[in-house]
């Protein structure tokens, strides 16, 4: 991740929107020991003050538990219990068991909408080395029958502990607002596959279909406790593809006398980054990687066959479908062209982690923008280019044949102490999926208060 330097020109990894500048959003944002310059003289002073006392009593505590008890995905037994039971002591009625190890609470007030807010769960197989006095030394026997440590090393601890506050909030609140929240703690994020897992176990047919769904995540990188939010594009599809190339082994000495996989292979994985360069429209975002290749054992042996492993991102899914299409063909006739019979052209399988675009709606975040600008005292709209093509699969929830409306928004989540420091230019911030990955649990707060304000809004606008 690039250094994220600031200044008097506030120069941050992103650019917020023009709005936001005149209402007086200074380094105060970003500095230690400073907060958000709050210029809006409407903003509910008591809900801030409720959920600074709720974090002292009780969420901070929560965060630690949480983050020093990660489990990976769909293995998530005693974090899913754990929200489980936060969530039925503030009076919230939860099924569990929803999607393998997802959960879904319901609170019900009167009639109105019906809105999810959604918090995933899952770890990462991550030794983590943050130098935090509560990191995680759990360890866990993943699916693949491995014993391999676990960190939450991408913020899921911030996301389960602001859900909790969200429902406290919303419990004590009532009288502010009325309909229906689904409150829905997910497994399996990381691996693309826990949304797409409750839906299959008929989410919406037995809690109903929402007319909308919102869902944050903390950024690394960002101040901690700044809320930011896109229209349209928020994340990209995402497609982990398979590539089997088979081939006819031999001595390397006799080359003549096989078809070589890993010689075929090689063609392959240049010749993929054509499909990027010169099949897909230039204005139209992809990205074809290949991380992994394996085969061969031995200097002298042409193996039998090379096992390829990509990752495959798009900006819309007409682009998605495109180029998973050309890679279907490109591996086939790349297979063809070294002389591979049909019966040994190379396998391709994918499906197995994917997630479509996350898009939010834009009708949706002009509807939330005015209250969080009252609340938080800034316009949090982002208007620059996104930095990168990360996936999130909340988009199941709201980009499936229902078509709900979605809010995904982040909350920055680096410590005042590190912030001081990228901003000398002397350090940068530890990326998500790091060993070093941590963040300030204080953005909790600004998380339950963006998270709250949100959903009440929605929840007052049929």
């Amino acid at each position: 991740m690039p250094s994220n330097h600031l200044s008097n020109s506030l120069i941050l990894p992103f650019n917020i929107s023009k709005k936001a500048a005149r209402l007086g959003l200074s380094l105060a944002v970003m500095l230690p020991g400073l907060a958000v310059s709050h210029s809006a003289t409407s903003a509910d002073v008591a809900l801030k003050s409720d959920i600074d006392a709720y974090y002292e009593s009780h969420l901070s505590e929560l965060f630690l538990w949480f983050h020093q008890n990660p489990e990976l995905g769909f293995l998530e037994k005693e974090t899913a219990a754990r929200l489980a039971a936060e969530l039925r002591a503030l009076g919230i009625e939860v099924t569990e068991g929803v999607g393998g190890t997802g959960l879904v609470g319901m609170i019900e007030n009167g009639s109105g909408p019906l809105v999810l807010v959604r918090a995933d769960m899952d770890g990462l197989p991550i030794l983590e080395d943050s130098g935090l006095s509560y990191a995680s030394r759990n360890r866990q026997i993943s699916l693949d029958g491995e014993d391999v440590p676990v960190m939450h090393a991408c913020g899921h601890d911030m996301h389960m502990t602001t859900l909790v506050g969200t429902a406290k909030m919303l419990m004590d609140n009532r009288d502010k607002w009325s309909g229906t929240v689904m409150l829905v703690g997910q497994p399996a994020e990381e691996i693309i596959n826990g949304a797409k897992a409750m839906l299959e176990d008929g989410l919406y047919q037995r809690f109903g279909v929402p007319d909308y769904a919102i869902g944050l995540h903390v950024s690394s990188g960002a101040p901690s406790g700044l809320v930011t939010v896109r229209e349209g594009i928020v994340q990209s599809s995402s497609d982990s593809v398979d590539i089997k190339v088979r081939g006819i082994g031999g001595h390397g000495a006799y080359p003549h006398q096989t078809i070589d996989p890993i010689y075929v292979s090689s063609q392959l994985v240049i010749a993929l980054q054509g499909i990027i360069s010169r099949q897909i429209n230039p204005l139209a975002p992809a990205v074809i990687t290949v991380g992994s290749f394996q085969g061969g054992s031995k200097h002298n042996i042409i193996p039998n066959e090379v096992d390829l492993q990509l990752t495959v991102r798009a900006d819309s899914e007409d682009t998605r479908n495109e180029v998973l299409a050309r890679i279907r063909d490109m591996a086939a006739n790349i297979g063809r062209l070294n002389g591979l019979p049909d019966d040994l052209l190379p396998v391709v399988r994918m499906g197995f982690e994917s997630t479509p675009t996350n898009i939010n709606d834009s009708e949706a975040v002009n509807k939330v923008l005015p209250a969080w600008e009252e609340q938080l005292g800034y316009d949090p709209l982002l208007t620059s280019q996104r930095p990168g093509m990360g996936a999130e699969d909340f988009s199941y929830f709201t980009q499936t044949e229902h078509k709900v409306p979605g809010v995904f928004f982040s909350v920055g989540g680096t410590p005042p102490e590190l912030m001081r420091e990228i901003a000398a230019g002397r350090t940068n911030a530890p990326p998500h999926h790091s060993a070093f990955f941590r963040i300030d649990p204080n953005s909790v707060k600004a998380g339950v208060e963006a998270m709250y304000t949100a959903a009440i809004k929605l929840l007052n606008n049929p």
